[in-house]
């Protein structure tokens, strides 16, 4: 009976569901009135100048050239064309240092130091990736981390769900409450008119409620779905016999249950007795290190007052010789995916150095490995194509006409609450927060104002329904993308986090509509 229901229906792909997707929202271009908004200088919307333009609806040829717009982009749309080289460096980067075996070393070193407090990685994890999507929206940049944090997780005895809920849950989450990040917070609040410090303890609040939820969320789940300490490092019939009597009594628990066997193959880290030489200690600092800086470039310090980076820079640049030779660098706090994928390629081919590779080698482990993330960057620019399609269809306008209408005369609460359910579904078509907050709140902030609801309330209102549809939405380059690397259905991931959804919204109503008694 089980076998013939599995030959019955298979899951459709990732690019399956996007696809659907487009051609949904191309149909919809037929139907709803094409429309536009006059933009200022800054290419801001104009609250109040919606107007209706002449129709242009998508056909059959449009949908096939949506993914390709997608990665490129056109005059309407920015292609994903940044984030898919990134992903391919990413992969060439992984497959340098995975050839030198100092990671499989490193990564048996963590699972040997956390036998038997496995657990404490996922607070510790998901407050570190939150703390980076509060800061500076952590999104892109994790999709570097999957590769590397799932074999860990799985050779620790967790499924693959965990170890993409602590990187995926852990940034969004972090996204959802958004303090100072200047991609979501400080776009909509520059597009407000109002200070990006103005509301922050709201986001602070949001910030300790969401996290302390979703780790406990996650926590519980990785308790039921653990399958055995180093599952994959003992004798097969063994590994088998513990995994069948940690989860006999309730084996749906774990929602990748049928794939346990072919993760542990697929993202299986060698048992090594091998002591770690010196050359792969040097290659694990620079892998360290890369991530470091990493993370250090892309946080917006001068937003925060800090010039210590952009005063480095300049004194860099004013010394002979070696000014000349940096004359074009950026400083720290001003990068992006141009910056960091040139990081990731400078790390390769200094690990390349380090361990002695020919050139031969290296561009064969660098090819192979960035052959390994061809499907993620591909479903990058496959879900930018529904941006495509909404954008060139001329119905983006029309959806937020229609918010900016029906939000108008209501009470403080109530008018909190449908501002919040307006942009689940806006953030689902518009997954760009700085899209999104530069569409709208130029709409929402000032009406906000007139039912008596601060401007700063809506951006909180904004950032929470944004987070939470970023868990989960396939419009997303990020979570598909992190899906694919981790080879999880959209709908296993959706079943997942189900409950957590429900709370999340339910909880981030309550405290947005008690902050509107602090007018």
């Amino acid at each position: 009976m089980e076998q013939a229901k599995k030959k019955g229906f298979k899951m459709p792909s990732s690019y399956t569901v996007l696809f659907i997707l487009i051609i949904i929202l191309a149909i919809l271009t037929w139907i709803i009135p094409a429309g536009e908004y006059e933009k200022n200088e800054a290419g801001q919307l104009v609250a109040g100048t919606y107007k209706t333009v002449q129709s242009n609806p998508q056909g059959i040829y449009d949908i096939f050239m949506a993914p390709v717009y997608g990665l490129i982009g056109n005059k309407l749309t920015t292609g994903s064309i940044g984030v898919a080289f990134f992903i391919l460096i990413i992969g060439g980067f992984l497959g340098v240092i995975t050839e030198t075996g100092a990671l499989d070393i490193g990564i048996a070193s963590v699972i040997k130091k956390n036998k038997g407090k496995e657990k404490r990685l996922i607070p510790l994890l998901m407050i570190l990736f939150a703390i980076g999507g509060t800061t500076y929206g952590m999104a892109e940049e994790t999709i570097a981390f999957y590769p590397l944090l799932i074999p860990i997780m799985i050779g620790v005895g967790f499924d693959t769900i965990t170890a993409v809920a602590v990187i995926l849950v852990g940034s969004q989450i972090g996204c959802l409450a958004s303090t100072v990040n200047p991609f979501a917070t400080g776009v909509a609040s520059d597009t407000a008119g109002i200070s990006i410090a103005d509301g922050i303890v709201w986001r602070l609040v949001f910030l300790v409620v969401m996290v302390a939820i979703s780790i406990f969320y996650v926590y519980r789940y990785s308790s039921k779905s653990k399958e055995v300490e180093l599952a994959g490092y003992h004798n097969e019939a063994l590994d088998e016999l513990l995994f069948q009597q940690s989860i006999e009594k309730n084996p749906e628990k774990s929602f990748v249950y049928s794939q346990r066997k072919e993760n542990l193959e697929l993202f299986k880290i060698p048992e090594s007795s091998e002591a770690m030489t010196k050359k792969q200690l040097y290659i694990l600092w620079i892998f360290i290190l890369t991530f470091f800086i990493m993370i250090l470039s892309l946080i917006p310090w001068g937003d925060f007052g800090i010039k210590i980076f952009e005063q480095f820079n300049d004194a860099l640049l004013g010394l002979p010789v070696i000014g000349g030779l940096f004359r074009h660098a950026s400083p720290f706090g001003t990068w992006y995916f141009s910056e960091i994928t040139m990081l990731f390629f400078v790390s390769s081919v200094l690990i390349g150095v380090v361990y002695g590779m020919s050139e031969d080698k290296f561009l064969e482990v660098f090819l192979k490995g960035s052959a390994d993330l061809i499907g993620v960057a591909l479903i990058c620019a496959v879900s930018r194509g529904i941006q495509i399609i909404m954008n060139d269809g001329l119905i983006t306008a029309t959806i937020l006409h229609w918010g900016e209408i029906g939000l108008k005369g209501l009470s403080p609460q109530l008018f909190i609450t449908l501002t919040y359910l307006f942009y689940l579904p806006m953030s689902f078509l518009i997954p760009g927060t700085s899209s999104l907050a530069g569409a709208t709140m130029g709409l929402l902030g000032p009406m906000a104002e007139f039912v008596h609801v601060r401007s700063h309330l809506v951006i909180t209102a904004f950032q929470a329904a944004s987070g939470v549809l970023n868990l989960f939405t396939p419009t997303s380059g990020v979570v598909m993308g992190a899906l694919a690397i981790a080879r999880i259905d959209i709908i296993v991931w959706i079943k997942f986090l189900a409950k957590l959804i429900l709370i999340v919204i339910l909880m981030s109503i309550v405290i947005l509509v008690i902050a509107t008694f602090f007018y």
